[in-house]
């Protein structure tokens, strides 16, 4: 694998973007990066989620006084240098839930229901690919969640034996939303990212991540992998909190891009999400990209089924979007599909928001997850930040 040049994980319009994120210095602290120079703001706010509950988050960053600590592409560089299990940059986000909406892609709804049926064997799933394209005979892509189109195709598929769960949450009118990760557990861009041992059949969600406050307003946009267990999740339902919530399962970062003139809720409409893994050992290549256009439901829409009337999230929360990609690329044995090697290097980028990179190790054999919110709590009133 070739090394990683820190300029690649930012925006290409980096001159133009206001960035927000975390990095470690004798504990958590919040930085703000403005024409490419990074500047501590821990002083004037001390969570990211509290700068994100200001009446306006943008101009407060871009008049944030802070210590300098100079260009971003020489952080990123230190970060990237930083020993496994000592991350100098963290995930942008910290008092958020992390929240997720799974099945907003037909090409991901076709997989979540091969997952089911074949009870998590990754061996079964190029026959039940081939036997579901010929039971649906619709194009799954131009149908609206909840419309009366999907209403009659539900029926027709249950009239079949061939409605799924996850079938409803694809094209009825309730999204799925679930909990990613806990607040404080995500890790940045350049960590590790665990798998259960156990899982056999696995593989990385890159994803847009919108950040939005308790009001419900959605202030900006970040990168995130949802590292995603196939074999778990398939064999029910009822263990995605067994695939989905263990040590180093979420990625978020490098940073957090707020909306502007020049980045909008419409550029996160339009972005296309790309994704590259390399094989550590094997000499293995992915490439693979979402194409946000294609989602079938609105990112708004998504965020209005998350908080609301009737669920509310005081320190705001972080909105992993889903993804149209799920690699089937056979890697061992033929019909086999894909599954993570430790040692990958997984990187998820977009234009307008950078890279997030991180290598794929055993949930167990990475840094244990230890710094939650009272520890955090503990740090600021050391540093007399409270």
């Amino acid at each position: 694998m070739l090394p990683i040049s820190p300029v690649s994980l930012l925006p290409l319009d980096l001159a133009d973007a206001t960035l927000i994120g975390r990095i470690w210095r004798d504990g958590p602290c919040v930085v703000a990066v403005r024409g490419g120079e990074v500047f501590d703001i821990t002083a004037s706010v001390s969570t990211v989620s509290e700068l994100l509950e200001r009446d306006n988050p943008l101009a407060f960053v871009r008049q944030a006084q802070g210590e300098s600590l100079g260009q971003v592409a020489e952080l990123l560089a230190q970060a990237l240098a930083a020993p496994a299990g000592q991350p100098l940059l963290l995930a942008p986000c910290d008092l958020q839930a992390v929240k997720a909406c799974g099945v907003t892609f037909a090409v991901s709804l076709l997989e979540r229901v091969i997952e089911e049926q074949a009870g998590g064997n990754a061996d079964k799933a190029n026959t039940l690919r081939a036997a579901l394209q010929a039971t649906l005979g619709s194009d799954l892509s131009a149908l609206k969640p909840g419309s009366d189109a999907a209403q009659r195709l539900k029926e027709q598929l249950q009239q079949r034996g061939a409605w799924s769960q996850y079938m409803e949450v694809g094209i009825g009118p309730d999204a799925e939303v679930f909990t990613k990760a806990q607040p404080m557990s995500s890790v940045g861009c350049g960590a590790q990212v665990g798998l259960l041992p156990a899982s056999a059949w696995n593989n990385p969600e890159p994803e847009i991540v919108l950040a939005v406050n308790s009001r419900g307003e959605v202030l900006g946009a970040t990168l995130g992998n949802d590292v995603n267990l196939r074999d778990i999740e398939g064999r029910s339902a009822l263990l995605l909190g067994k695939a989905k919530d263990n040590n180093g399962s979420c990625a978020i970062g490098p940073f957090i891009r707020l909306f502007d003139d020049s980045f909008t809720i419409d550029t996160v409409r339009d972005a296309e999400v790309s994704l590259l893994i390399e094989g550590a050992n094997d000499g293995f290549v992915l490439e693979g990209a979402s194409f946000m256009r294609e989602i079938s439901r609105d990112p708004l829409d998504l965020v209005r089924q998350t908080a609301g009337q009737y669920h509310q999230y005081p320190d705001g929360f972080m909105l992993f979007l889903g993804t149209m990609f799920s690699p089937v690329k056979d890697r061992g044995a033929p019909g086999g599909g894909f599954t993570h090697h430790l040692g990958d290097r997984v990187t998820i980028a977009s234009p307008a928001l950078g890279a997030l990179v991180n290598e794929v190790q055993h949930c167990d054999a990475i840094a244990p997850w230890q710094f939650g919110v009272r520890a955090l709590y503990a740090s600021l009133a050391q540093r007399g930040l409270l």
